[in-house]
């Protein structure tokens, strides 16, 4: 519980959450201090702010926010902080973000901007999602813990993912190696987040046992993918028939996202982007969600979402 004693003045419930919420050393109330150009002062469960009033108002959501977020996880990250403050400073609070979050085994994840926040509402509750956007969105990253989220829960019995290797032509035949090692050199942002919502040992036993299956587009051909999650990562780099291909894979009690990026295309210039014709073609049907990130939603390093900016113009 949260008490707003004055303009100015939060007191805080229970102060094991606030030192979560706080950091080592008060480093939180640091970043907020230099980022909203506030004074912050703490006395037991008790912070007063000092500012202009805008900036007070910024600093009371985003501590608040902060708050509702050590609730449920053992650390703050400074790039949590970052972007709630990012956020609040657009005046756009969070929609309730500490209410919409993925739990796997390894951590719990939260939106971190207004874009994540309708990625997570949209594979939460449709059962085919594209989500379109620049690289350092979490596109990958979200879908695949929830994925992970959903397969250790029981509500999937496998998580089925592919990447369009276009780098190798898909002429994997020429690649040393099983059909394993000629396809992981492209799935390795995959790989990068399976570990990061599984312990190590259980990524590798749940590809043994082929809970988790890896795959090039052209080895789906002809199944159907029942009780399954189904990841398409890089999905620009498709053709027409590749995604129509992949699209009437869907099978019963499944759940498939599409991620992809319209704006580095690798094909022959040419060649027409599955995604982009999938876009086309489907952009109608109800049934079938598409989200749209932006430079906002970049939550890699603050260049990152400036060099996206740049790009784009």
């Amino acid at each position: 519980m949260i008490k707003n004693l004055e303009k100015n003045i939060i007191e805080f419930e229970d102060n094991s959450i606030l030192r979560i919420m706080l950091g080592v050393f008060h480093k939180n109330l640091e970043i907020i201090e230099k980022e909203l150009r506030v004074s912050l002062f703490t006395r037991g469960n008790i912070i007063s702010i000092n500012g202009d009033i805008k900036n007070i108002l910024i600093t009371k959501n985003t501590l608040s926010e902060l708050y509702e977020r050590a609730k449920v996880s053992e650390i703050i990250e400074k790039k949590d902080v970052e972007s709630i403050i990012q956020n609040m400073k657009e005046n756009k609070k969070n929609n309730n973000s500490s209410e919409i979050s993925i739990k796997t085994p390894k951590k719990e994840i939260w939106p971190r901007t207004n874009g994540q926040i309708k990625f997570i509402k949209e594979i939460l509750n449709k059962k085919i999602v594209f989500v379109i956007g620049p690289a350092g969105t979490g596109k990958t990253f979200i879908c695949v813990s929830h994925a992970v989220s959903m397969l250790t829960s029981g509500f999937v019995d496998k998580i089925i993912i592919s990447r369009p290797a276009v780098e190798a032509g898909e002429k994997l035949g020429f690649l040393p190696g099983d059909i394993k090692e000629k396809i992981d050199p492209y799935l390795r942002p995959i790989y990068d987040s399976l570990d990061e919502n599984l312990p190590k040992d259980n990524v590798a036993k749940l590809i043994e046992n082929q809970k988790i299956e890896i795959a090039p587009i052209a080895y789906l051909r002809g199944r159907t993918l029942n009780n399954s999650y189904i990841i398409l990562d890089e999905a620009q780099n498709t053709s027409p028939m590749q995604m129509k291909m992949f699209l009437t894979r869907f099978g019963e009690h499944s759940k498939m996202v599409i991620t992809g990026d319209i704006t580095q295309i690798d094909l022959p210039s040419k060649n027409k982007s599955g995604l982009k014709d999938a876009i086309n073609n489907l952009k109608k049907i109800n049934d079938i969600s598409f989200v749209y990130l932006t430079e906002k939603d970049v939550v890699r390093h603050f260049l990152v979402q400036k060099i996206v900016k740049a790009y784009d113009k």
